[in-house]
């Protein structure tokens, strides 16, 4: 009786005990050491802020509206940014009007602005992610193409990328699809040996397609998305130089790419084609040196799950068209899948 007892007095003892310990835990939340701001206070809108300007229309996978949040590839980079300058992260919506939103102070930064845009006058960074348009096919094809091959080259009608399709291999060459998609389901079929897209939202809609396509040669000389600020803030281009700097040398801006794109863009070593023209300076709207082609925001959803919580206090963003900022060739249009 006396041995039932003590083992049932244990067993509470013990039973206990371990409620205890777990109580003990479940208190002791983990709270992240919040950073000093790094900016001084002069230099920004809102002190301890970064406040950041996207543009979210038709702009995959750059920035756009998943789940009432504004999610992207630029609004993790932002996010980052502000990490590293020991600021909360504020996204605004500030459409394609880069130069009124700074001047206007709307926000302190502007992300996505093309390198080699001349509709706008704000300084801009270094490139933080690479682009152009450029020849995607399957993993067996490597070869460039030329001229006197005669290649069947899918792309969307009317966008930048078939404007480069007929300019550098004619009329023939181009087999025009309703959308990015087609492109691609073109190269996968054989009815085409390459599709022309924008690198980055090419590269995306892939990933985000399951196909299984590299890219072989650009047709445009490499240029990229830039960060835009006022250009008499003279303390904040520097902050922001160097803070890029950090996160594009720590790989920070890789693992963001790879999160979105599946993989890293890395244009250095691409062959080019014959006709390929160096990044431009006229048209209307579009990707860096003029590509353009994007997505609808179809994949938003499930991109936005894995982005959490790197937008701060603005959100996340998926699915649109990039380089609403900037510039692109006669003739071409934005793309959409």
């Amino acid at each position: 009786m006396f041995k039932r007892l003590g083992t049932l007095v244990l067993g509470c003892m013990l039973a206990l005990g371990t409620a205890f310990a777990l109580a003990g835990c479940a208190t002791q939340d983990y709270t992240p050491e919040e950073k000093s701001p790094t900016v001084s206070p002069d230099t920004i809108i809102e002190a301890g802020v970064l406040r950041v300007g996207v543009t979210t229309e038709n702009n995959t996978p750059f920035a756009g509206q998943a789940s009432g949040k504004i999610v992207g590839l630029d609004v993790d980079i932002a996010a980052a940014l502000a990490d590293n300058l020991g600021l909360k992260l504020e996204i605004v919506d500030v459409g394609t009007d880069v130069d009124s939103a700074l001047a206007n102070k709307q926000v302190d930064i502007v992300m996505g602005v093309d390198k080699t845009s001349a509709q706008v006058t704000c300084w801009r960074s270094e490139v933080y992610v690479e682009s152009a348009v450029a020849l995607f096919a399957s993993p067996s094809v490597t070869s460039v193409p030329t001229k006197d091959s005669a290649p069947k080259i899918a792309a969307q009608s009317s966008s930048m990328s078939a404007w480069e399709v007929t300019n550098q291999f004619g009329d023939d060459a181009l087999n025009a699809t309703t959308d990015l998609k087609g492109a691609f389901d073109a190269v996968s079929s054989g009815t085409a040996q390459y599709a022309a897209a924008d690198a980055v939202i090419g590269t995306y809609a892939a990933h985000t397609s399951n196909v299984d396509v590299h890219i072989v040669a650009l047709m445009q000389s490499p240029s990229g998305y830039c960060i835009g600020v006022l250009d008499t803030n003279t303390d904040l281009k520097t902050t922001i130089s160097d803070a890029l700097a950090n996160l594009t040398g720590g790989g920070i801006i890789s693992l963001i790419e790879s999160k979105w794109l599946g993989t890293p863009i890395n244009l250095a070593n691409v062959p080019m084609t014959e006709g390929a023209s160096g990044a431009t300076s006229a048209g209307t709207s579009g990707a860096a040196g003029g590509a353009e082609d994007a997505q609808t925001g179809e994949n938003a959803d499930e991109q936005e799950s894995s982005s959490g919580d790197a937008s701060g206090t603005g959100g996340d963003g998926s699915d649109l068209e990039p380089g609403s900022n900037a510039v692109q060739q006669p003739g071409g249009t934005g793309d959409s899948a």
